[in-house]
C-alpha cells in the first residue's frame, strides 16, 4: 500500500463520473481502456479473460459480469491542464441496479455505454430513469461499431425515440464493422484516425467524402439544438452571423450541464477513440462547482442549509457505499460535499445522532488503496473506522450538523430460505449475514414466524446466488438453501372498522385492552398510523402499544400471512380500566382490532410482475409467445434489431423461474431474455388459494 498526499485539483478540473449502461454494452472494458491511455494502468485487462482490473471479485471474474461498483482515479491532460476523473465502474445487471442507484446518487455526470448491434436496451432505459431521477447530466457512447451489425445511425434513433429526444449526434463514426477505423468530431468538422489499436494517440485526416453531406446534416442540426441554451447565440444564429467553435463549445457545455442535452459519439472503446471520450468527459460533463450542491436540513432546527463547495466549508459528506474488507475491517464510502476531513479525527453522523473515528482515509483503485492524509471538496474517498454508519448516512462536523437526503432503494422480489449444516455454521451465520446486509442495502433477512426459518430475500435469483455463494467463500458458512420464492404483499380494497377487547383474569391483577381501529387503502403506498382518540376513552401512554400491534400483525396478513402495504391505521375510540389495562393488554387489542378490521376490508394478495424483453431469432417467436401467454403473460410489442427480435411483455415472477432453461430449449440455444420489476398486481383467486393451502399446510 502506498502512502501519500491527496493531490490537490481545482475543482474546476475535477470530474466525477459514472460509467453506466446495459449488462454487456461494455462499460468495464470502456473504463479499463480509459484507465490504459491516461496512464492509470499499462497493460489492459479483458472481461472475458476474467482479468479486468476493475471487476475485483471472484464472482465478476468467473461470470464476465460487474457485481460491485468499483471506484478509481485518473489524469487526463486537455490543452495545458491536467484533470482529475473519479471513476465509478457500476453493474449492468438489473440484480444489482441499488450499485447504480447510490452511485448516481454521488456523481456530478455519466458516460451512457451502447451496445452497437442493439442501440437502447431495457437496462439502458432503467440507468436512463435512475439518472434523471439525480439529474445527472450526460454523454452517450455507441460501442462495439466494429462487430458485426454495429449500426451507429440505428443506435442514435433508438436514443432519441427511447430516451431522450435531445440526444444529438457529436461524431460520427469512420467505416463500419470491420472497417471501422476513426470519428469525425462535427463541431470541429475534423476527422481523426487510428492505424491499430495499439496507437496511443489518434491521427487527423481529411473528412472521407461519403460523410461530408451526413458532417453537414448533423452539424446543423447540433447547432439549432446549441444556440437554444442561449438566446443572444440564438439572435445571431437567426440573423445568420457565423459562430465560433469556441462559443459553440461553450453553449454546449451549459446544455450538457443542464440536462438539455445528451451528445452522442460511437467507436469502438478499445481503440484509440476512448481517448474522445475523456475529452468529451473533460469538456462538456460537470465540475462539482457546475453544479446545484445537494439540499442539507440543520439536523437540530429542520431548517435548510446551503451546501457550499469549498474547502473553507464545515465537512460534509454521504456515506453511499458500505464494503467489509477482510484485512482492514468496514470502508465507508463517502462523497465528501464541502470541507476537509483528516486522518485520525473525529466525525459526527448526524443520522444515526454518534460521533465515530476517520482511522485512515484510502484513495481506491478497483481494490488496491493509497493512503492519504485528508481529504477535500469534490472527493470520494473510503474511509476507515466508521463501525456504525450505514449506506445513506449523513457524516459531518459536530459543531455544524445537517443532514442530507437518503438513499431510496427498491423492495426485494425474491427471496430463498437458508439453513445451516452445522451447528458452527449456524454460529457464524448471523454475523456473516450482519455485515453484508451493512453493505447491500437491498439485501433483507428475517425469521418465518411459522417455520422458524432464516429468509433471505434479494432483488433477483443471481443476486441471492451471488450472497450464497459470498457466505460460502469469504465467511466459510455452508448452508442449505431451499427454492427460490416470490415477495409476496398483501392490501385492502375498501375502508372499514374493526375491535380489539382482550381482557384476562386469573387472580391478582388482571389484563385490560380495549381499542377501536378504522383501516382504509393507501394509494399513495407505504404505512401511515393516526391517533383519532377524543376525550381520553384510551390514556395516550397506551397508543404507542396499540401501533406496536398493529405493526406486529402487518408482518403476516389475513389471506395467505405475507406483509401487508399500503395501508392507514387510524385508532379512535375504546376504553381502559385503572388498575388492569397495561402495554402488553393494549398491544393484543391493536392486533385483534387490526385483524378484525382487515378481514372486512376485501383483502388481496399482490404479487410481483416482471417486465421482459425476450432476444429470439424471428423463427422462434410463435413458441416463445406461446409460451408467455401460458405463464399469464401480456405480450406488449415487437422490434426487429439485426435480425433479431425482441418480444416486450410483461409477466409474474411466481410464473418465471426456470424460464432461462425454457427458452434455451425453445429456441435451440440461440434465445436470450432479460428482466427486471415492473409493479404488484392482484392475483387470481384461483391461485390465491393454492398459495394460502401451501402456506397454511405444515413444513415436514
Amino acid at each position: 500500500m502506498a502512502k501519500g498526499v491527496n493531490v490537490k485539483v481545482d475543482l474546476h478540473y475535477l470530474r466525477n463520473i459514472g460509467m453506466i449502461a446495459h449488462i454487456d454494452a461494455g462499460k468495464t472494458t470502456t473504463t479499463e481502456r480509459l484507465l490504459f491511455f491516461t496512464g492509470k494502468i499499462h497493460k489492459v485487462g479483458e472481461v472475458h479473460d476474467g482479468a479486468a482490473t476493475m471487476d475485483f471479485m471472484d464472482q465478476e471474474r468467473e461470470r464476465g459480469i460487474t457485481i460491485m461498483s468499483a471506484t478509481t482515479t485518473c489524469f487526463w491532460k486537455r490543452g495545458d491542464v491536467s484533470h482529475r476523473i473519479n471513476i465509478i465502474d457500476t453493474p449492468g445487471h438489473v440484480d444489482f441496479t441499488a450499485e447504480v442507484e447510490r452511485s448516481l446518487r454521488v456523481l456530478d455526470g455519466a458516460v451512457v455505454i451502447f451496445d452497437g448491434k442493439m442501440g437502447v436496451e431495457p437496462q439502458s432505459e432503467t440507468v436512463w430513469r435512475q439518472a434523471n431521477k439525480y439529474h445527472v447530466p450526460r454523454i452517450c457512447f455507441v460501442n462495439k461499431l466494429n462487430l458485426i451489425g454495429g449500426d451507429f445511425y440505428m443506435s442514435y434513433n433508438s436514443i432519441k425515440e427511447r430516451l431522450s429526444s435531445s440526444a444529438v449526434v457529436l461524431q460520427l463514426p469512420i467505416g463500419r464493422e470491420y472497417d471501422l477505423k476513426g470519428t469525425v468530431d462535427i463541431l470541429e468538422r475534423k476527422a481523426y484516425m487510428y492505424k491499430s489499436f495499439e496507437d496511443l494517440e489518434l491521427y487527423e485526416a481529411e473528412i472521407p467524402a461519403d460523410l461530408v453531406s451526413k458532417v453537414d446534416e448533423f452539424r446543423t442540426e447540433l447547432i439549432e439544438k446549441v444556440v437554444e441554451v442561449d438566446d443572444a447565440l440564438m439572435e445571431r444564429y437567426l440573423n445568420g452571423e457565423e459562430i465560433s467553435v469556441a462559443e459553440l463549445k461553450a453553449a454546449l457545455r451549459r446544455g450538457v450541464i443542464t440536462g438539455r442535452i445528451f451528445p452522442v459519439l460511437g467507436g469502438d472503446s478499445r481503440s484509440p477513440i476512448a481517448t474522445k471520450i475523456l475529452d468529451a468527459v473533460v469538456d462538456y460533463l460537470p465540475s462539482p462547482l457546475d453544479i446545484d450542491a445537494p439540499i442539507g436540513f440543520d439536523a437540530k432546527t429542520g431548517e435548510e442549509v446551503k451546501i457550499i463547495p469549498e474547502d473553507t466549508e464545515p465537512f460534509r459528506g454521504l456515506v453511499f457505499k458500505i464494503i467489509d474488507d477482510p484485512h482492514v475491517g468496514s470502508l465507508a464510502f463517502v462523497r465528501v460535499y464541502s470541507g476537509v476531513l483528516q486522518k485520525g479525527t473525529y466525525i459526527y453522523n448526524s443520522t444515526k445522532k454518534l460521533r465515530e473515528r476517520a482511522s485512515r482515509l484510502l484513495l481506491l483503485h478497483a481494490n488496491h488503496r493509497e493512503e492519504i492524509d485528508e481529504t477535500r471538496t469534490g472527493d470520494i474517498v473510503a474511509v476507515v473506522g466508521l463501525k456504525d454508519s450505514f449506506t445513506g448516512d449523513t457524516v459531518c462536523e459536530e459543531k455544524n450538523p445537517v443532514l442530507l437526503s437518503k438513499i431510496e432503494f427498491a423492495e426485494p422480489v425474491v427471496s430463498v430460505a437458508i439453513e445451516p449444516k452445522t451447528k458452527a455454521d449456524r454460529d457464524k451465520l448471523g454475523e456473516s449475514l450482519g455485515r453484508l446486509l451493512r453493505e447491500d442495502p437491498t439485501l433483507r433477512v428475517h425469521t418465518d414466524i411459522e417455520t422458524n426459518e432464516t429468509i433471505l430475500e434479494g432483488m433477483g435469483e443471481l443476486h441471492l446466488e451471488i450472497i450464497v455463494d459470498r457466505l460460502k467463500r469469504e465467511f466459510g458458512v455452508e448452508a442449505n438453501i431451499g427454492a427460490p420464492q416470490v415477495a409476496y404483499k398483501e392490501t385492502i380494497q375498501v375502508p372499514s372498522k374493526g375491535e380489539g377487547k382482550f381482557i384476562k383474569q386469573s387472580g391478582g391483577r388482571g389484563q385490560y385492552g380495549h381499542c377501536w381501529l378504522s383501516i382504509e387503502p393507501l394509494p399513495e403506498g407505504g404505512f401511515e398510523f393516526t391517533n383519532d382518540i377524543k376525550g381520553g376513552a384510551i390514556p395516550k401512554e397506551y397508543v404507542p402499544s396499540i401501533e406496536k400491534g398493529v405493526k406486529d400483525t402487518l408482518l403476516s396478513g389475513v389471506v395467505a400471512g405475507y406483509p401487508v402495504v399500503d395501508i392507514k391505521v387510524s385508532v379512535y375510540d375504546g376504553s381502559f380500566h385503572d388498575v388492569d389495562s397495561s402495554d402488553i393488554a393494549f398491544q393484543i387489542a391493536g392486533s385483534m382490532a387490526l385483524k378484525d378490521a382487515m378481514s372486512k376490508a376485501k383483502p388481496i394478495l399482490l404479487e410481483p410482475f416482471m417486465k421482459l424483453d425476450i432476444y429470439v431469432p424471428e423463427k422462434f417467436m410463435g413458441d416463445v409467445t406461446g409460451n408467455i401467454s401460458s405463464k399469464r403473460g401480456q405480450i406488449e410489442g415487437s422490434e426487429t434489431k439485426s435480425g433479431i427480435v425482441v418480444v416486450h411483455c410483461k409477466a409474474p415472477l411466481s410464473e418465471m423461474f426456470g424460464f432461462a432453461n425454457e427458452l434455451r430449449s425453445i429456441t435451440s440455444g440461440r434465445g436470450s431474455f432479460s428482466m427486471e420489476f415492473s409493479h404488484y398486481a392482484k392475483v387470481p383467486q384461483t391461485i390465491v388459494e393454492k398459495i394460502a393451502g401451501i402456506r397454511a399446510t405444515p413444513k415436514q
